[in-house]
């Protein structure tokens, strides 16, 4: 019964969240009102009978919050590494006729929860095994963590914070630039969960899978197997690790089946976990120095195929990295055909000791990266070298890969740079058409100068050809009119429409600029914001000092610095006061005193009136100064809803947060707001 009502209660969650996004977000209605109240009252009910409340339900408000540094705490029970098999044999031979548990080891960060009187007290990251981080504000914003729980004790669990490649993928999605997307879940997941401010962590969809319970009182002591212990934790609302009882008549079967869904399968893993169910015994076993023997990993064993390195490629980006590519013979790996695999830097190039014609083994790195293992041509020369003749040594010598000293895209000089121990390759030349073709996509994207007819390979060709090194080069293609309608894909029409676009791009405002820019971290939303609060004047902007920046709510130093940075930099001046040459930017008129409602935030909900729709007056509030946010919590100044003896939950939150409820005419008259004509 009590696991039926967990399920449920997920159930509604996800379900009057996925509504709140519709309605709030996309301006759509998947239910009504009355539909949504209903279940909105059935998860109220089902919380308070069971005692669970879930991180992302929408009957609890999680503040936001950010500190100035993670503390750090010790471990009550120091956290041990897990010795490693790759073999199968191995692991059915180390259960020695005993019972166990086979999971998932997931890859993301460990952390320590503990829970007092069903609520969540603390949470701890593995850090070192002896001493963690302290993230109890971010956990609380874990998309399926409990913030209560059934059971009233002291309870300790361990589990893995995650990030799905599913929300994965859809987070860099929202990066234009290339070489800004995060490069995989497991780091976008350690950097998310030790933010510090936790309304980051929450936008980054992090998740939370348990898999051991470290001690829960009296209770806890009556579990004596491993498989009690996941079905306890999951009695309390815990997701935990995917699991299966195994013995040695059937791991390799459940082997495989773990095999056949790790392609597919939407949480990282880097491979199994093998745990002896009897909790007693494995206790009874003890440790080693540094390993606990109740448990050993499981490692695929890497699908190696030998080939033979035919060429070195070398791949320019905008920020300047220049990453080494390995072109070999093609052969199968993982059910694919491969024939290429980055290098990633100078140190591993070095230390492969890569010569063209040299045979390699190459894999794919948790079955799906393709990486170079061994060079087996510079080993084999190695070990033979010694007391060899004079010709063996020439060929240990062989003409080794070089490392490029110019740029394969502007042919400018590269230079090798070092952090911490490793090396990397770099182009010096800050005009390079690598670095310049990223900028100008996000320069004539749709919330930049919304520029039509330029598409990115349409810009490398006006890069290559010379028609544009800046910003400003833009509005003077006119000079290269003949070149551009005998182009591959363009002619009359297509210049004339080209040239179009870019005469409507001269009437602009100041925020479309500065998020054109493409400043490092600031976006529209945040290019509009800065606009704001120097009053559109952009000389205030580029003196502004990164005290000031950092200060402005939603700023923060990271933001600012980048900002100053660039504002410092003489050839961006000098850029931008040509850019500025060529445009004409409207300044909205902001009338002394007409910002009645700066540091005030409202919540819109239901129809309006006066206004055509929730975003025209979202619109409005924010000309004025004032934010519109998406959900009450203690910080609103005042819910909007013409049905104020609704019994909505944000007419409930409002009025349990002692936060007024004013209609639509009641807030037009306190605020003296004037509908738009």
């Amino acid at each position: 019964m009590q696991s039926e009502k967990t399920e449920r209660i997920k159930y509604l969650v996800e379900t009057l969240n996925r509504a709140s996004k519709a309605y709030y977000a996309e301006d759509r209605e998947i239910m009504s009102n009355r539909e949504y109240d209903a279940l909105y009252d059935e998860l109220v009910s089902l919380e308070a009978q069971t005692g669970m409340v879930m991180a992302n339900s929408p009957t609890v408000n999680v503040g936001y919050e950010a500190v100035e540094e993670l503390p750090k705490e010790r471990h009550e029970t120091p956290m041990l590494s897990l010795d490693k098999t790759k073999s199968r044999e191995d692991l059915r031979d180390w259960l020695e006729g005993h019972r166990a548990v086979l999971s998932w080891k997931l890859d993301g960060l460990t952390i320590v929860l503990t829970y007092r009187e069903g609520k969540l007290e603390k949470a701890v990251t593995r850090g070192n095994g002896e001493i963690g981080e302290v993230i109890t504000n971010n956990a609380r914003t874990f998309v399926n963590l409990p913030l209560s729980i059934p059971f009233k004790g002291e309870l300790v669990l361990r589990g893995e914070a995650v990030i799905r490649y599913s929300d994965f993928e859809k987070i860099n999605e929202q990066i234009e630039e290339t070489e800004a997307k995060y490069k995989n879940p497991r780091n976008l997941c350690s950097g998310s969960v030790r933010q510090l401010n936790n309304e980051i962590t929450a936008r980054r969809q992090v998740r939370f899978y348990a898999f051991s319970l470290v001690s829960g009182g009296e209770e806890a002591k009556e579990i004596t197997t491993v498989e009690e212990q996941f079905r306890f934790l999951e009695d309390q609302g815990f997701e935990t690790v995917e699991h299966y009882p195994v013995t040695e008549e059937n791991i390799l079967d459940t082997l495989d089946t773990f095999e056949r869904k790790i392609e597919n399968y939407d949480v990282p893993s880097d491979g199994l976990v093998l745990t002896y169910d009897d909790i007693a015994y494995g206790r009874s076993l003890g440790r080693t120095a540094k390993f606990p023997r109740n448990s050993i990993a499981f490692k695929w064993a890497d699908e190696l195929r030998e080939t033979v390195l035919k060429e070195i490629e070398w791949s320019a980006s905008r920020t300047g990295l220049i990453n080494p590519v390995a072109i070999f013979a093609p052969v199968e790996l993982e059910g694919t055909t491969v024939s290429r695999a980055s290098v990633h830097n100078i140190s591993i190039v070095r230390s492969l000791r890569l010569a063209l014609g040299d045979r390699i083994t190459v894999y794919k790195a948790n079955m799906i990266i393709p990486q170079i293992a061994e060079n087996l041509t510079a080993e084999e020369l190695s070990a033979g070298a010694e007391g060899r003749t004079e010709e063996v040594r020439i060929q240990g010598s062989r003409c080794l890969v070089e490392i490029p000293k110019v740029c394969p895209v502007c042919g400018g000089p590269t230079e090798i740079r070092q952090v911490n121990d490793v090396q990397s390759l770099y182009c010096t030349n800050g005009k390079c058409p690598a670095k310049q073709v990223k900028s100008f996509t996000l320069f004539v994207s749709r919330d930049a100068m919304n520029i039509d007819g330029l598409s990115e390979a349409t810009l490398e060709k006006f890069i290559d050809l010379g028609f544009i090194h800046e910003f400003a080069d833009l509005f003077h293609l006119d000079r290269h009119r003949e070149q551009i309608v005998e182009m591959e894909g363009f002619g009359e029409k297509s210049y004339r429409n080209l040239m179009d676009s870019i005469d409507r791009a001269r009437n602009t405002t100041l925020p479309r600029v500065i998020y054109g820019l493409g400043i490092a971290n600031i976006g529209a939303a945040n290019a509009k914001m800065l606009c704001r609060y120097f009053d559109y004047d952009l000389e205030k902007m580029q003196k502004a000092d990164v005290e000031t920046l950092s200060a402005i709510d939603g700023v923060g130093e990271v933001i600012a610095t980048a900002f100053v940075n660039y504002m410092q930099d003489t050839d961006n001046l000098r850029r931008i006061e040509a850019l500025c040459g060529e445009l004409v930017i409207e300044i909205p008129k902001i009338e002394e005193g007409s910002q009645t409602l700066s540091g005030l935030s409202f919540v819109i909900t239901g129809s309006l009136n006066s206004f055509a729709s929730r975003s025209e007056l979202k619109d409005l509030i924010e000309q004025k100064g004032g934010k519109v946010t998406g959900s009450v919590t203690g910080k609103t100044t005042c819910l909007i809803n013409n049905d104020v003896a609704s019994a909505s939950s944000k007419n409930k939150k409002a009025r349990d947060l002692g936060i007024p409820v004013l209609s639509e005419e009641d807030f037009i008259r306190k605020y003296e707001i004037q509908a738009q004509e």
